[in-house]
């Protein structure tokens, strides 16, 4: 599906049609997360301050398996902010995950009931984060020092709801102690549903590439679904990262930004082994409407100061001159920023599959 047309196309029938063939395309291998059947291998990670509402829907429209929200602190969330609501918010995703991080089973529990009243369908454990602000909180990566305390937090967490949950977590917190395939063994026998590994330590941070080949000893400790995480840039590294995990499925992250389709292209590739780009046409409309959600959601000047490292990274994927990109995220005008918003399309040379 190279390439699918429309200039006259109408704005959400044209790119619901293209999303929904390369979509369908995706279906025929899935797997299957409690009583979740998911369809398509290749899922779109969460990622704070970019995994937003807009992006979600459309990464579900194009294909992804999961759309993962953006993680909610549960100390944080117990307190009502705004900021943890919209993090969690899943209008308009039939799958709606929400992924939470914390230290306090309590506050775990709490979260988690909440989260499902509110309609998530199933509820991700945050233990891969490697930022200081979690980590210093005795959460994330830094739960990877303490697999007992890792247990507690996973217990209450599955007590506490009827949702599937999973974990997303490193290697390990260093080379010294990779102990991801010990916790997805005692997270396992705790009733998580599904384990994603980003294939690097804490330590690492994002330096290096990650060992898609370290993630294979997670694979074989445990029955359930794994997804390997971490450095998936193309269709080709998909299809690489299983052959050396064994994984069920792969977790796209910042390869995906200026890109919400992205993980449905991967999810075709992996499912028919070709190649697909959506048009100009429908990107443009996909990126529009992404805009426009983030305007709804924070309101027009937070939404605009929100739709930056979008549109910066759509810039950059549509080639598009300095100049334009410099402009574009520097705007205060949000009529203004639409127009060159539709202009980066419009203009932008035919492009090669992802």
């Amino acid at each position: 599906m190279t390439g699918c047309s429309g200039a006259a196309i109408d704005y959400h029938i044209g790119m619901t049609s293209c999303a929904e063939n390369l979509c369908k395309n995706s279906r025929s291998r899935g797997f299957r997360v409690a009583s979740l059947q998911l369809e398509g291998r290749a899922l779109l990670a969460p990622m704070a301050g970019v995994t937003d509402l807009g992006m979600r829907r459309i990464a579900r429209r194009f294909g992804a398996a999961l759309a993962v929200s953006e993680m909610v602190y549960a100390e944080d969330q117990g307190r009502g902010g705004l900021e943890s609501k919209l993090r969690a918010e899943g209008r308009g995703i039939d799958l709606h995950v929400v992924q939470i991080a914390g230290c306090d089973p309590a506050e775990m529990s709490g979260t988690v009931r909440r989260a499902e009243q509110a309609g998530a369908a199933m509820i991700d454990i945050n233990m891969g984060c490697p930022v200081k602000r979690v980590t210093g909180g005795q959460a994330g990566s830094a739960l990877m020092r303490d697999l007992d305390q890792a247990v507690r937090l996973i217990r209450a967490t599955v007590a506490s709801t009827k949702l599937p949950v999973s974990l997303k977590m490193r290697l390990g917190w260093d080379d010294s102690s990779l102990n991801a395939p010990e916790l997805a063994r005692r997270a396992e026998a705790e009733g998580i549903a599904m384990v994603t590994v980003h294939g690097r330590t804490r330590c690492q941070f994002f330096q290096g590439h990650a060992n898609w080949a370290a993630i294979k000893q997670v694979k074989d400790a445990v029955a359930i679904p794994v997804i390997a995480n971490g450095d998936c840039n193309s269709p080709e590294d998909a299809a690489a990262m299983l052959e050396a995990s064994g994984a069920d499925a792969v977790m796209i992250g910042r390869a995906a930004l200026g890109r919400p389709w992205f993980a449905g292209q991967i999810a075709h590739y992996l499912a028919t082994g070709e190649r697909s780009e959506p048009s100009a046409e429908i990107r443009k409309q996909a990126a529009l409407e992404h805009y426009e959600t983030l305007l709804d959601l924070f309101g027009p000047a937070q939404g605009l100061r929100h739709a930056r490292k979008h549109l910066s990274a759509y810039a950059e994927h549509a080639s598009a001159p300095e100049a334009l990109r410099r402009d574009l995220v520097t705007s205060e005008n949000i009529k203004a920023v639409k127009a060159m918003l539709r202009s980066l399309f419009d203009h932008s040379p035919a492009s090669a599959a992802a």
